[in-house]
């Protein structure tokens, strides 16, 4: 009881990050960086008495789902049951000069002249 008591005190009474040299942070960088991941707190480190780096504790991120991100963002206008009245682009060859040159069949009989050999 009184080591909680001591560390709930030790962390509201400590204003500023825990400070400590590069070489001792080099010796000691893995056990530091648990230390850090379990207490959430900050540490400063300092070369010849200046900081020069701060290890923080990193948030954990919640993996967000993709599925439904775009929810309420499309308004839907008309009818988008009912066929339309216009004849397709691709039935008339009102767009057939988009694909010249592609090696797609030109005619509609170019597909049934192979099957029937």
């Amino acid at each position: 009881m009184t080591s909680l008591y001591y560390t709930i005190l030790s962390t509201s009474i400590r204003e500023r990050p825990v400070e400590i040299n590069a070489t001792e942070f080099k010796a000691k960088c893995l056990k530091l960086m648990d230390e850090i991941a379990k207490t959430r707190e900050s540490i400063i480190v300092t070369k010849r008495g200046r900081p020069v780096a701060k290890v923080i504790p990193i948030e954990a991120e919640e993996k967000q789902s993709y599925f439904g991100y775009m929810a309420g963002t499309i308004t839907i206008t008309g009818d988008i049951i009912s066929p339309i009245e216009e004849p397709w682009a691709a039935i008339t060859g009102e767009e057939d000069h988009f694909y010249e040159g592609m090696g797609v069949a030109e005619e509609n009989g170019a597909q049934d002249d192979g099957e029937k050999g």
